[in-house]
């Protein structure tokens, strides 16, 4: 074999094993159906947008106005969902499921809704109200200055 043949084969070598980990890669974040799971991919319904457009005011998440009592909103650039439990009580929590680190994909019903599987965690403390998964969202420090809520 002269050097350029074994220069080609590894670089073809090298190629392919690139090739297959970026398979592998793209198979491995994602549920099973021996775990009995869905799609890892969350519904674009109800993410918000991110960065100044979807804030109303310049370097917030949101205005205030925009986060319903009772609801919230998912923020999927900044890994946050920020919900609003009671009037005027604003709550960030970590939008990394606990389960198998999906982003959650909605808020509704008093719940942050990982799609994944399903676990539900609430919106006054990110407690696990359903599983999967067994751990609270972990709470993101928030600062709500002038209707307009920013991470601290």
């Amino acid at each position: 074999m002269t050097e350029m043949e074994t220069t080609r084969r590894a670089v073809m070598t090298g190629a392919g094993g690139a090739g297959l980990a970026v398979v592998l890669a793209a198979c491995g974040g994602g549920a099973t159906p021996a775990d009995g799971g869905a799609s890892a991919a969350p519904p674009a319904g109800d993410a918000a947008p991110s960065g100044d457009a979807a804030a109303g005011a310049a370097g917030g998440l949101a205005a205030t106005a925009d986060i319903p009592v009772g609801g919230g909103k998912v923020f999927k650039a900044e890994k946050v969902v920020v919900t609003q439990p009671a009037e005027g009580e604003f709550k960030a929590f970590d939008a990394i499921c606990t389960h198998k680190q999906c982003p959650v994909g909605s808020v509704s019903d008093g719940s942050i809704i990982c799609p994944c599987h399903n676990s539900r965690f609430s919106i006054t403390d990110g407690s696990v109200q359903s599983g999967p998964a067994e751990q609270a969202l972990a709470e993101k420090p928030i600062k709500v200055e002038a209707g307009t809520i920013a991470l601290a």
